[in-house]
């Protein structure tokens, strides 16, 4: 059997025999039955009625985007809500968390044709520029929040953002648009350090305290907030557009990505294949969530083979650091609890990992580095595959996880 794969925005091919094959996760190509309709017109239904009147409040509007390093369409969701945009006072500020600032290239991939008509008014958020941040209070588990200025500075904030599961916060989107996305080094790494509770993990947003702490936070900002929250397809063509109130259409486009992101898997695997697609093979950093994901289909001592690019290298040093500075994963996760520090949430979900199953990684980062945080490089796919399969035996079997970062197997 063939299996196509993606690698830095081009296509390979495996092959496996029919014996060893156990499933491709994919993502969910089912429609809801509304029929064939552009990204535009979606938005467009979604957000009629309300974002008139949203817009009519007074005052200046601010608009906080995603960054190049997610899959948001915000361009597609631009096309829909740009010309009404042209008559307002209006800003644009990129919500980059603790991620860097984007490169010239990406601003088109953020806001397509828009960038040339609104590029004076866009703005790159910084999490370490303190001067530039305001201090609305502190939530219930400690979390002194701190946000861009420019927010307290609209009289009304526009927030553009895509649900998929997030292997901490349970999902993407909504609340996430100010933490982490245009809050302080400090607010996220609070938040954040609450990843290391067991409640926190994919899909889970009952008793999950990352997402609790972030509905909190949210609550702390008062002006109006209008919500356009988008959910992808397997081709990251717009299937879902939710909008209006920031927790409702986070829920309702929660329901979306239920539908969509969520793969039934008959059995576990000996041996998981899990693709980060573009854009989240930036770096390792962000390709960890396709490790994640796939643990979820791997049987205890199996094998997994990430496929990613990582072309921006491994991203997050803190996390490396800690992890090449332990000789074992119990040894990282022993570091952790003696001290946090913002990235050390990924090395410990990393480590959990690395303590029961072998991590191989056929990408382009520097095979000693990749070696020294327990990864096993990998250059020839195919002949890896074939390893693995001789290694635990004829009945083996292998799952292809194509979009490993967003695709979240339902073992039973």
């Amino acid at each position: 059997m063939k299996i196509e794969l993606s690698y830095n925005q081009k296509r390979l091919s495996v092959e496996v025999a029919p014996e060893h094959f156990g499933a491709i996760l994919k993502l969910n190509d089912e429609k809801t039955g509304k029929g064939p309709k552009n990204a535009a017109e979606i938005t467009k239904e979604a957000i009629k009625g309300s974002f008139e009147r949203f817009l009519s409040l007074p005052g200046n509007v601010l608009v906080i985007v995603n960054d190049g390093t997610r899959p948001t369409p915000t361009r597609f969701v631009m096309d829909a809500i740009g010309p009404a945009l042209e008559k307002e006072d209006v800003s644009f500020l990129i919500a980059t968390g603790s991620h860097r600032a984007p490169y010239e290239s990406e601003y088109d991939f953020i806001f397509g044709s828009w960038y040339k008509v609104f590029k004076d008014r866009v703005f790159v958020h910084d999490c370490h520029a303190m001067d530039d941040m305001d201090y609305y209070g502190k939530t219930s588990r400690g979390t002194e929040l701190y946000l861009n200025k420019l927010v307290r500075q609209a009289a009304k904030v526009i927030v553009i953002g895509s649900v998929e599961p997030h292997y901490f916060a349970g999902y993407t989107g909504g609340r996430k648009a100010f933490l982490p996305g245009v809050a302080a080094y400090s607010s996220i790494e609070h938040n954040h350090k609450m990843a290391l509770s067991p409640e926190a993990k994919t899909l889970a947003l009952e008793g999950n305290p990352v997402h609790d702490d972030l509905m909190e936070a949210m609550t702390l900002v008062k002006c109006p907030v209008y919500s356009i929250m988008t959910v992808l397809d397997r081709n990251h063509e717009i299937d879902t557009v939710t909008a209006g109130d920031i927790t409702v259409s986070f829920n309702d486009a929660v329901k979306a990505a239920d539908r969509i992101f969520t793969a039934p898997l008959k059995e576990k695997a000996d041996i998981v294949v899990t693709v980060a697609p573009y854009p989240m093979d930036v770096d390792l950093y962000q390709s960890q969530k396709a490790i994640d994901n796939a643990k979820l289909a791997l049987k205890d001592g199996g094998t997994m083979i990430l496929v990613s690019a990582c072309r921006e290298g491994i991203g997050g040093e803190a996390f490396v650091r800690l992890l090449s500075s332990a000789s074992t994963p119990d040894e990282v996760l022993k570091k952790i609890a003696e001290g946090f520090k913002l990235g050390y949430h990924k090395a410990a979900k990393m480590a959990e990992v690395f303590k029961w199953a072998t991590v191989e990684a056929y990408s382009a980062i520097d095979d000693d580095k990749l070696r020294s945080i327990f990864i096993t490089p990998v250059h020839d796919l195919q002949k890896a595959i074939d390893d693995a399969i001789a290694k635990y035996g004829p009945k083996s079997k292998v799952v292809f996880m194509p979009d490993g970062s967003v695709t979240v197997p339902m073992v039973g």
